[in-house]
């Protein structure tokens, strides 16, 4: 008896008393037509269904077969509870951390550096003379000035602008410009430290301000001058006259004659005018018509000071100019304004006359003489083989150049191991100052621009992998360098016997009679007459006006500081000496981290090395 299969093919039921089927028989069964099958389907019974179906499993199968992998019960546990933990610990925080109100801690605070800097910029602010801006937050200075080189050949502007000089009221040019060359090269080095501690756009300013005011001071729309402008005031030894010596009044109250003076030679005063120019091109880069005009007119000033006819000191025989800031030689000048200029137009010329050996000969450059070895706004020696070491350190651009770089780049590690107490090349204070004006006075301004110097190189090396350097036969760690260039400007800041900062508003113990007219007279809307200032000038009390970061001119070699108002050996402070000082802090702060802005610097400076040559033509038989 046939039944039919619901799952298709068929199949015959038989008890066991029923004959066995033959081979022949399961083939012919096996073929059968499934058509011919009856199409109604039977119901199986349960010994039946125990034939043809095999037994289902009981047991419990270990795997669990995903299809493309096998993963076993225990496995498949501990992954789904890894997932969870995994929510639990990392998700979920990441999404409380983008949910919940954000609660951000404070910065560190900032350091010791930092908080003179801020100060000591604000000096530059005091000394600003012309029309004001709004923002330029001194609430006892005011416009001055404004009669300023009335008749001046050069501009409507006449000589309008620009920072008096110290306590008095003169416009002193040639220390000016180096002021702002150091500001610059401040800036170019250490741009990141500025913008840290929200200084960039400050010191920009007063960059700018003064190099407006240097552009007034000659044609700088000329390729060729005849003539600068060297100062604006001024006074002579012993005058009795009216003048800005002899009169105690503030700038904006001055009525006394202010004449301009100009020179018709004078290769120190223009080498220093192109270095600033040059310099500040670096630091506007990115305002590309300022950046221009203030290249043409570094080129043009600089071509004035290499012109043969016109190569002598500025101040030479210039009764207003020389017992104050007399100039003792232009071939530093003229290597420190080529050095810029190169590094601000990649122009080869300027380089090669940076690396001019007869510039190094008439300067004495290399010569071992421990005056020279001290930056200040009349030698720009030590300053000038620096930067060009930094050239040979980063750029090495070999021959013509590496003779006289390689021995620029000694004579730069001669004069860091001078700086070293343990060399006895300078005589040292008690108290721990090194003593770089031989004893006379007004000494910070050197200290600060010689720290500055010693910490830069510090950072060159550093920059270059380079652990220490030479000092005949010992080897000079770096530390002990920048150890050398932090001590004397935490002398500066009152690590010194009289536990006073020479820079005033920064600690609670700094000069109050500072050497300075518009600080000691007050702004009470009344004007002093030139000789009705006196009263203080001569007054014991203190400044009614504190002019914050100004450093004054120091300690005697003692270690001995007197706070008086007459006696500006101790108590005056000057535009080079702060500028000097801004550097040396910039260089120091760790906000925004340590180390140099490399390439800023070179951003002008095409590849020193020849191209490579055109292929020849192909042969042709």
């Amino acid at each position: 008896m046939h039944s039919a299969n619901h799952w298709g093919g068929s199949f015959e039921i038989y008890n066991g008393a029923a004959e066995s089927t033959t081979d022949y028989e399961k083939s012919r069964n096996m073929e059968r037509d499934k058509a011919a099958l009856h199409p109604q389907r039977h119901h199986l019974d349960e010994t039946q269904q125990s034939w043809l179906l095999y037994r289902q499993e009981t047991k419990k199968k270990k795997y669990v077969d995903f299809g493309c992998i096998a993963c076993s019960h225990r496995a498949l546990k501990w992954t789904l509870y890894a997932f969870v933990f995994a929510v639990l610990v990392i998700l979920l925080p990441t999404v409380l951390a983008k949910t919940l109100p954000k609660h951000r801690s404070k910065p560190s605070p900032p350091d010791n550096y930092t908080l003179a800097l801020h100060k000591a910029l604000l000096f530059f602010n005091a000394q600003k003379s012309g029309k004001l801006p709004k923002n330029n937050g001194i609430p006892w200075r005011e416009d001055s000035g404004l009669q300023d080189g009335n008749g001046s050949d050069f501009s409507k502007l006449g000589l309008v602008g620009g920072y008096y000089d110290a306590g008095d009221n003169t416009k002193f040019h040639f220390p000016m410009a180096f002021a702002m060359t150091m500001l610059s090269w401040s800036v170019i080095e250490y741009s990141q430290k500025y913008e840290a501690i929200d200084e960039y756009r400050h010191t920009r300013d007063l960059i700018k301000w003064g190099t407006d005011y240097l552009l007034l001071t000659f044609n700088s729309s000329a390729s060729k001058i005849d003539k600068i402008y060297c100062q604006v005031g001024g006074s002579q030894n012993g005058s009795r006259q009216p003048d800005d010596h002899y009169c105690w009044q503030r700038p904006e109250d001055m009525d006394y004659p202010r004449p301009s003076r100009s020179v018709n030679a004078g290769s120190d005063l223009a080498g220093e005018m192109a270095a600033a120019l040059a310099a500040a091109s670096i630091v506007f880069r990115d305002d590309d018509v300022y950046s221009k005009k203030l290249v043409r007119g570094a080129e043009t000033v600089y071509a004035f000071a290499r012109d043969l006819g016109k190569r002598q000191p500025y101040s030479r025989g210039k009764p207003y100019v020389e017992p104050f800031y007399n100039s003792t030689g232009y071939y530093d000048e003229f290597i420190w304004g080529a050095t810029w200029l190169y590094y601000a137009t990649g122009n080869v010329n300027y380089i090669r006359w940076a690396t001019e050996p007869g510039f190094s000969k008439h300067s004495k450059a290399l010569y071992r003489i421990s005056d020279l070895s001290v930056l200040s706004w009349d030698n720009k020696l030590p300053a000038a083989m620096l930067l060009l070491t930094r050239c040979r350190i980063f750029l090495n651009p070999g021959y013509p150049y590496e003779e006289m770089l390689h021995m620029y780049h000694n004579k730069t590690e001669l004069n860091m191991c001078s700086y070293l107490q343990q060399f006895n090349v300078f005589n040292w204070t008690e108290g721990g100052v090194i003593q770089l004006s031989s004893g006379r006075p007004q000494p910070l301004q050197y200290v600060a621009n010689t720290a500055f110097l010693a910490s830069l190189f510090v950072d060159y090396l550093n920059a270059s992998r380079v652990p220490g350097f030479q000092c005949g036969s010992k080897f000079i760690p770096l530390d002990v360098l920048r150890s050398f260039a932090t001590s004397q400007i935490n002398y500066i800041l009152g690590d010194n016997p009289m536990k006073m900062s020479y820079v005033v508003g920064y600690g609670t113990k700094f000069p109050r009679h500072v050497h300075h007219r518009g600080a000691s007279i007050p702004n009470d809307k009344r004007t002093y007459s030139c000789t009705g200032g006196w009263k203080w000038r001569d007054s014991p009390k203190p400044n009614p006006n504190n002019i914050t970061g100004a450093m004054v001119g120091g300690p005697d070699r003692y270690d001995r500081f007197r706070d008086v108002r007459k006696n500006y050996n101790f108590t005056e402070p000057t535009l080079a000496g702060n500028a000097g000082l801004v550097a040396a802090l910039s260089s120091l702060t760790s906000s925004g981290g340590v180390g140099i802005d490399k390439n800023r610097m070179f951003s002008a400076v095409p590849p020193l090395y020849p191209p490579s040559p055109p292929p020849p033509p192909a042969w042709k038989p």
